[in-house]
């Protein structure tokens, strides 16, 4: 199964997500975007049923250009590229692209390519090392194929969506970790207040 990113298509335009521009996001979802918590705890404390998460792609690829400069890779280096969705109820919450260079995937960092179900967010908070470098914001539109694939499952599809990246070092090591924030879990859980 190919991966639901294709580098053809256009990227969001990101932004740090403490920008000016930044203000233009819906409050609601900007308590979401700006949380430094573990987006998985804070999915698994919203859900008041079963939290899961479903694999939807996992398997070596090239990063998207911005997602290149961010991680300063090399032209020809590889990712692996795990994409998943956070589950509560089996309703989607969140759409979430990592990508792991190959350059990362070694001493403590190996595990990283073994997660399966497992939520990649416990196993980064679980270590007191790792450290978030750098976060950026973005609007996701219909023509973004991230987009499409997010609400691929939805009756009713937004107008837009929005999401974050995250540069994390785990291990020392970079690791990119996106995710598009669903209207299934922003409409129904407000998140902190914008300050």
């Amino acid at each position: 199964m190919p991966s639901v990113f294709n580098k053809s298509l256009h990227e969001p335009v990101w932004m740090d997500v403490h920008a000016r521009g930044a203000m233009a996001v819906p409050e609601q979802v900007y308590a979401w975007l700006k949380d430094p918590a573990s987006l998985t705890r804070r999915v698994t404390d919203a859900c008041e049923g079963r939290f899961r998460v479903r694999v939807r792609f996992q398997g070596w690829g090239k990063a998207l250009n911005s997602e290149t400069r961010l991680l300063q890779l090399g032209l020809r280096e590889i990712c692996l590229i795990r994409e998943v969705e956070l589950l509560c109820n089996d309703e989607p919450q969140v759409f979430a692209r990592t990508l792991m260079p190959v350059s990362s995937l070694t001493g403590a960092a190996r595990q990283l390519a073994q997660l399966r179900n497992k939520p990649l967010g416990k196993v980064l908070f679980a270590d007191s090392h790792t450290r978030r470098k750098q976060v950026q914001i973005a609007r996701f539109l219909p023509q973004h194929k991230s987009f499409q694939s997010a609400v691929s499952h939805l009756r009713e599809v937004p107008e837009e969506l929005w999401g974050r990246r995250t540069l994390f070092l785990y291990a020392g090591k970079p690791i990119l970790v996106n995710e598009v924030f669903l209207p299934t879990l922003v409409d129904r859980v407000p998140g902190p207040h914008r300050v």
